[in-house]
């Protein structure tokens, strides 16, 4: 996982770049938890654009990350959902909590 934090913004991008199974789901966790609570973001962006294959795993990562942000006051939001990804998450529920939203990175990055 790739993260990128943008501290005018406060803003952190964790770029997912493994497929999340429930081999990597507890690598994700710790990595995610761990930047999540050194950076205190306002906002937590979590980008899917590598992923194309996730698993039970993959959704127990994601609404556990967004406990850990919200328990700090950020907001979560997800970028770069492929429609097979997508579809897992509307039919958990997770979209009612964590929104899919747009962002140009490389418009972001290029403003730090």
């Amino acid at each position: 996982m790739n993260e990128r934090y943008i501290e005018k913004d406060k803003l952190l991008i964790l770029e997912i770049t493994e497929e999340i199974d429930h081999h990597m789901a507890e690598k994700l966790r710790r990595d995610a938890d761990y930047e999540i609570q050194r950076r205190n973001p306002k906002r937590v962006i979590l980008d899917f654009n590598s992923v194309s294959f996730m698993d039970s795993a993959g959704i127990g990562m994601v609404i556990g990350r967004y406990k850990t942000a919200a328990m700090l006051g950020a907001k979560m939001e997800m970028i770069n959902v492929k429609p097979n990804i997508r579809r897992i998450f509307e039919m958990t529920g997770v979209l009612k909590i964590i929104p899919i939203t747009t962002l140009n990175i490389e418009e972001v990055s290029n403003e730090e």
